[in-house]
């Protein structure tokens, strides 16, 4: 079983889709520190042409508490009308628009819980399959950290095969998970160029820009476009 772990980010790049589509099994990895000035709740997309930096507004942010005890703010629908404005004119914005309203008009204040319903609606739209789980569900041994962590879940779930982002090349060893019996690949993304309004192709926006511009199809063929190293 293809396993991977990753905190929740909201509205990410298409390699953090990428990696939902090669696993089996994806854990969102809420008990973990929020990182403040991180991605987990901000992203780009295009607006006026020019990369913009959105940012999910949420409260009692800190870097000592979990990420499963931070609650989203109240600036959802404000970004629900940037997201209008910046794609009104895309080729696939009528298709994208209910979508977009079931994100930004949920009520779930929760800013894991909140996460994880986006990714199983942009999952549902893309003909993802991927079974989604939430590590603080997960009973596990707390003392653990890192990778240490990682791998115990990943036997608790009996994964035979645990995939990482290519970001976490340096922190895990292929010669530690072996001898846990996991094989442990690294998944670096190939991003596939597409027509944008902009003056020239800006690489890694959130997924929404990709689902703005290309039909369910070419998205598919864009989820293959990576390799395990």
């Amino acid at each position: 079983m293809n396993l991977a772990i990753m905190q929740p980010y909201f509205l990410p790049y298409i390699g953090y889709i990428q990696l939902i589509n090669a696993s089996d099994v994806f854990v969102f990895y809420d008990d973990v520190t929020y990182i403040k000035q991180g991605w987990i709740n901000r992203n780009r997309i295009i607006l006026g042409g020019k990369p913009y930096l959105f940012t999910l507004e949420v409260r009692g942010a800190s870097s000592f508490k979990e990420i499963n005890t931070i609650e989203v703010g109240d600036n959802r629908k404000k970004l629900l009308k940037t997201f209008e404005q910046a794609y009104r004119n895309a080729p696939f914005y009528k298709e994208i628009e209910p979508l977009l309203q079931a994100i930004f008009c949920s009520r779930e204040k929760n800013l894991s819980l909140y996460i994880v319903d986006t990714h199983k609606l942009i999952s549902e739209y893309l003909g993802i399959k991927t079974e989604f789980m939430i590590s603080s569900r997960i009973d596990k041994n707390y003392m653990l950290k890192g990778q240490d962590k990682v791998i115990e879940i990943s036997k608790i779930l009996g994964a035979s095969h645990y995939i990482n982002s290519i970001g976490g090349k340096d922190l895990y060893s292929k010669n530690d998970f072996l001898n846990a019996g996991i094989t442990l690949s690294f998944l670096q993304p190939h991003i596939t160029p597409y027509v944008q309004l902009a003056d020239e192709f800006i690489p890694s926006l959130s997924v929404i820009d990709v689902m703005m511009y290309n039909n369910v199809a070419a998205i598919q063929k864009m989820l293959g476009n990576f390799e395990l190293v």
